[in-house]
Protein backbone atom coordinates (compact mmCIF):
# COMPACT_ATOMS: atom_id res chain seq x y z
CA UNK A 1 0.00 0.00 0.00
CA UNK A 2 3.05 2.37 0.76
CA UNK A 3 4.23 1.83 -2.45
CA UNK A 4 1.32 3.18 -4.45
CA UNK A 5 0.89 6.20 -2.00
CA UNK A 6 2.05 9.29 -4.02
CA UNK A 7 2.93 10.75 -0.27
CA UNK A 8 5.53 8.16 0.30
CA UNK A 9 7.09 7.90 -3.18
CA UNK A 10 7.31 11.99 -3.54
CA UNK A 11 9.28 11.44 0.28
CA UNK A 12 12.19 9.58 -1.54
CA UNK A 13 14.12 11.47 -4.07
CA UNK A 14 16.45 9.27 -6.36
CA UNK A 15 19.62 7.68 -4.72
CA UNK A 16 22.79 9.73 -5.31
CA UNK A 17 25.27 8.06 -7.39
CA UNK A 18 27.56 5.88 -5.64
CA UNK A 19 29.35 3.15 -6.63
CA UNK A 20 31.05 0.25 -3.75
CA UNK A 21 34.34 -0.84 -5.22
CA UNK A 22 35.11 -2.79 -1.79
CA UNK A 23 35.61 -6.97 -0.81
CA UNK A 24 32.66 -9.48 -0.77
CA UNK A 25 30.71 -11.91 -3.53
CA UNK A 26 27.66 -12.14 -5.40
CA UNK A 27 25.92 -15.57 -4.54
CA UNK A 28 22.95 -18.03 -5.93
CA UNK A 29 21.57 -20.66 -4.73
CA UNK A 30 18.18 -22.60 -5.71
CA UNK A 31 15.15 -21.57 -3.88
CA UNK A 32 12.39 -23.97 -3.18
CA UNK A 33 10.48 -22.99 -6.11
CA UNK A 34 12.80 -24.59 -8.66
CA UNK A 35 14.34 -20.81 -9.39
CA UNK A 36 17.47 -19.16 -8.07
CA UNK A 37 17.86 -16.73 -5.64
CA UNK A 38 20.83 -14.28 -5.07
CA UNK A 39 23.06 -11.92 -2.65
CA UNK A 40 25.64 -10.62 -1.65
CA UNK A 41 28.22 -12.47 0.74
CA UNK A 42 31.06 -11.28 2.54
CA UNK A 43 32.74 -13.82 4.96
CA UNK A 44 34.32 -13.63 8.17
CA UNK A 45 38.06 -13.69 8.42
CA UNK A 46 37.59 -16.73 10.71
CA UNK A 47 34.95 -19.44 10.27
CA UNK A 48 31.87 -18.96 11.62
CA UNK A 49 28.06 -19.84 11.67
CA UNK A 50 26.69 -16.57 12.68
CA UNK A 51 25.00 -14.37 10.09
CA UNK A 52 23.99 -11.06 9.60
CA UNK A 53 21.03 -10.78 7.13
CA UNK A 54 20.98 -7.33 5.47
CA UNK A 55 17.61 -6.28 3.64
CA UNK A 56 17.59 -3.61 1.41
CA UNK A 57 14.88 -0.68 0.88
CA UNK A 58 12.77 -0.16 -1.43
CA UNK A 59 15.24 0.75 -3.84
CA UNK A 60 16.62 -2.75 -4.16
CA UNK A 61 20.16 -4.28 -3.39
CA UNK A 62 22.42 -1.31 -4.67
CA UNK A 63 25.65 -0.16 -3.74
CA UNK A 64 24.38 1.82 -0.84
CA UNK A 65 23.21 -1.54 0.36
CA UNK A 66 26.80 -3.43 -0.43
CA UNK A 67 28.35 -0.31 2.11
CA UNK A 68 26.21 -1.13 4.76
CA UNK A 69 27.02 -4.84 4.41
CA UNK A 70 30.62 -3.61 4.67
CA UNK A 71 30.58 -1.35 7.77
CA UNK A 72 28.94 -4.42 9.43
CA UNK A 73 31.50 -6.64 8.21
CA UNK A 74 34.35 -4.58 9.58
CA UNK A 75 32.33 -4.31 12.74
CA UNK A 76 31.14 -8.03 13.53
CA UNK A 77 34.05 -9.74 14.41
CA UNK A 78 33.30 -13.46 13.09
CA UNK A 79 30.17 -12.74 11.82
CA UNK A 80 29.05 -13.30 8.21
CA UNK A 81 27.17 -10.68 6.12
CA UNK A 82 24.59 -11.52 3.42
CA UNK A 83 22.67 -9.02 1.90
CA UNK A 84 19.98 -10.19 0.56
CA UNK A 85 17.98 -9.32 -2.65
CA UNK A 86 14.20 -9.82 -2.28
CA UNK A 87 14.20 -7.80 -6.06
CA UNK A 88 15.89 -10.86 -7.81
CA UNK A 89 18.50 -8.97 -9.17
CA UNK A 90 16.57 -5.42 -10.43
CA UNK A 91 17.28 -2.36 -8.83
CA UNK A 92 15.31 0.98 -9.07
CA UNK A 93 16.98 4.49 -9.73
CA UNK A 94 13.75 6.38 -9.69
CA UNK A 95 10.64 6.32 -6.59
CA UNK A 96 8.38 5.04 -10.19
CA UNK A 97 11.05 2.68 -10.69
CA UNK A 98 11.22 1.36 -6.73
CA UNK A 99 7.51 1.26 -6.14
CA UNK A 100 6.42 -0.58 -8.96
CA UNK A 101 9.60 -3.41 -7.80
CA UNK A 102 8.09 -2.88 -4.35
CA UNK A 103 4.58 -3.88 -5.38
CA UNK A 104 5.52 -6.64 -6.99
CA UNK A 105 7.12 -8.54 -4.45
CA UNK A 106 5.12 -11.58 -3.73
CA UNK A 107 5.07 -12.98 -0.33
CA UNK A 108 5.81 -16.20 -1.09
CA UNK A 109 8.26 -15.52 -3.53
CA UNK A 110 10.31 -13.64 -0.70
CA UNK A 111 10.04 -16.30 2.14
CA UNK A 112 11.82 -18.61 -0.49
CA UNK A 113 14.25 -16.45 -0.95
CA UNK A 114 15.00 -16.01 2.77
CA UNK A 115 14.69 -19.41 3.59
CA UNK A 116 16.93 -20.54 1.12
CA UNK A 117 19.59 -17.96 2.40
CA UNK A 118 19.36 -19.28 5.46
CA UNK A 119 19.83 -23.12 3.85
CA UNK A 120 22.91 -22.15 2.10
CA UNK A 121 23.79 -20.92 5.20
CA UNK A 122 23.88 -24.35 6.80
CA UNK A 123 21.55 -26.40 9.97
CA UNK A 124 23.73 -24.55 12.46
CA UNK A 125 23.82 -21.41 11.56
CA UNK A 126 22.96 -18.71 13.77
CA UNK A 127 21.01 -15.56 12.00
CA UNK A 128 20.08 -11.90 13.31
CA UNK A 129 18.73 -9.53 10.78
CA UNK A 130 18.60 -5.93 10.02
CA UNK A 131 16.44 -3.76 7.72
CA UNK A 132 15.52 -0.44 6.75
CA UNK A 133 11.75 0.50 5.40
CA UNK A 134 10.63 -2.58 3.14
CA UNK A 135 13.39 -4.61 4.27
CA UNK A 136 12.52 -3.69 7.86
CA UNK A 137 9.26 -4.98 7.86
CA UNK A 138 11.03 -8.06 5.96
CA UNK A 139 14.13 -7.65 8.63
CA UNK A 140 11.06 -8.79 11.05
CA UNK A 141 9.93 -11.17 8.77
CA UNK A 142 13.01 -12.81 8.06
CA UNK A 143 13.84 -13.11 11.96
CA UNK A 144 10.12 -15.39 12.39
CA UNK A 145 11.18 -17.28 9.25
CA UNK A 146 14.38 -18.31 10.92
CA UNK A 147 12.59 -19.70 13.86
CA UNK A 148 15.12 -20.81 16.83
CA UNK A 149 18.23 -19.97 14.91
CA UNK A 150 16.93 -16.12 14.90
CA UNK A 151 19.31 -14.42 17.72
CA UNK A 152 18.23 -10.87 16.61
CA UNK A 153 16.44 -8.81 15.11
CA UNK A 154 17.05 -5.11 14.09
CA UNK A 155 14.13 -3.01 12.45
CA UNK A 156 14.12 0.60 10.83
CA UNK A 157 11.55 2.87 10.48
CA UNK A 158 8.74 -0.01 8.73
CA UNK A 159 4.96 -1.44 9.09
CA UNK A 160 5.53 -4.06 11.57
CA UNK A 161 3.75 -7.74 11.70
CA UNK A 162 0.52 -7.23 13.55
CA UNK A 163 -0.58 -10.69 13.82
CA UNK A 164 0.46 -11.57 17.61
CA UNK A 165 -0.17 -15.08 17.02
CA UNK A 166 2.83 -15.37 14.63
CA UNK A 167 4.58 -12.79 17.13
CA UNK A 168 4.69 -15.33 19.40
CA UNK A 169 6.82 -17.82 17.18
CA UNK A 170 9.65 -15.37 17.52
CA UNK A 171 13.21 -16.79 19.34
CA UNK A 172 14.53 -13.23 20.18
CA UNK A 173 13.91 -9.61 21.09
CA UNK A 174 13.53 -7.12 18.86
CA UNK A 175 15.07 -3.72 18.39
CA UNK A 176 12.89 -1.12 16.12
CA UNK A 177 14.37 2.26 15.02
CA UNK A 178 11.57 4.67 14.33
CA UNK A 179 11.56 8.43 13.59
CA UNK A 180 9.08 10.83 15.53
CA UNK A 181 7.76 12.48 12.71
CA UNK A 182 7.57 9.58 9.84
CA UNK A 183 4.14 9.92 8.73
CA UNK A 184 3.64 5.99 8.04
CA UNK A 185 5.97 3.93 10.56
CA UNK A 186 4.11 6.94 12.90
CA UNK A 187 4.37 6.84 17.18
CA UNK A 188 0.75 5.62 16.55
CA UNK A 189 2.12 2.58 15.07
CA UNK A 190 4.67 2.14 16.73
CA UNK A 191 2.69 2.26 20.07
CA UNK A 192 0.49 -0.47 18.75
CA UNK A 193 3.61 -2.73 17.88
CA UNK A 194 4.45 -2.25 21.33
CA UNK A 195 1.13 -3.46 22.44
CA UNK A 196 0.89 -6.63 20.15
CA UNK A 197 4.85 -7.68 21.83
CA UNK A 198 3.73 -7.38 25.15
CA UNK A 199 0.45 -9.25 24.17
CA UNK A 200 3.20 -11.91 22.45
CA UNK A 201 5.43 -11.66 25.53
CA UNK A 202 8.35 -10.37 23.30
CA UNK A 203 11.22 -8.39 24.78
CA UNK A 204 10.54 -5.18 22.39
CA UNK A 205 13.05 -2.11 22.65
CA UNK A 206 12.33 0.75 21.21
CA UNK A 207 14.15 3.57 19.96
CA UNK A 208 12.77 6.90 18.20
CA UNK A 209 14.88 9.47 17.28
CA UNK A 210 13.38 13.58 16.20
CA UNK A 211 13.61 12.78 12.59
CA UNK A 212 11.53 11.64 9.29
CA UNK A 213 11.24 8.60 7.69
CA UNK A 214 14.86 7.37 6.13
CA UNK A 215 16.65 9.41 8.22
CA UNK A 216 19.58 6.97 8.33
CA UNK A 217 19.78 6.81 4.18
CA UNK A 218 22.41 9.05 3.17
CA UNK A 219 21.02 9.29 -0.24
CA UNK A 220 17.80 10.58 1.41
CA UNK A 221 16.88 14.39 2.09
CA UNK A 222 15.98 13.73 5.17
CA UNK A 223 18.95 11.76 6.48
CA UNK A 224 20.30 13.09 9.91
CA UNK A 225 23.96 11.89 10.10
CA UNK A 226 23.21 12.32 13.95
CA UNK A 227 20.60 10.16 14.49
CA UNK A 228 21.97 7.94 11.56
CA UNK A 229 24.85 7.52 14.06
CA UNK A 230 22.78 7.05 17.56
CA UNK A 231 20.96 4.39 15.55
CA UNK A 232 23.46 2.74 13.99
CA UNK A 233 25.56 2.27 17.54
CA UNK A 234 22.45 0.98 19.40
CA UNK A 235 22.19 -1.35 16.47
CA UNK A 236 25.65 -2.44 16.56
CA UNK A 237 25.99 -2.92 20.21
CA UNK A 238 22.36 -4.96 20.32
CA UNK A 239 23.72 -7.29 17.31
CA UNK A 240 27.07 -7.70 19.24
CA UNK A 241 25.08 -9.15 22.46
CA UNK A 242 22.49 -11.12 20.75
CA UNK A 243 25.34 -12.81 18.76
CA UNK A 244 27.02 -14.08 21.74
CA UNK A 245 23.69 -15.92 22.17
CA UNK A 246 23.41 -19.71 21.45
CA UNK A 247 20.27 -20.43 19.35
CA UNK A 248 18.22 -22.98 20.11
CA UNK A 249 18.97 -25.23 17.23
Amino acid sequence: MLAANEGFSGGHDAPLPYSYQGTGNAIEFRTSDGKTGCGFEMKSATPSDKYLLVIHEWWGLNDYIKKEAATYTSELTGVNVIAVDLYDGQVATTPEEAGKLMQAVKTDRAQRILKSTMTYAGPKARFATVGWCFGGGWSLQAALLGGKQTVGCVMYYCMPENDVARLKTLNSDVLGIFASQDKWSSPEVVAQFQKDMAAAKKPLTVKSYDADHAFANPSNPKYSPQFAAYAHAVSLAYLRKNFKREAKV
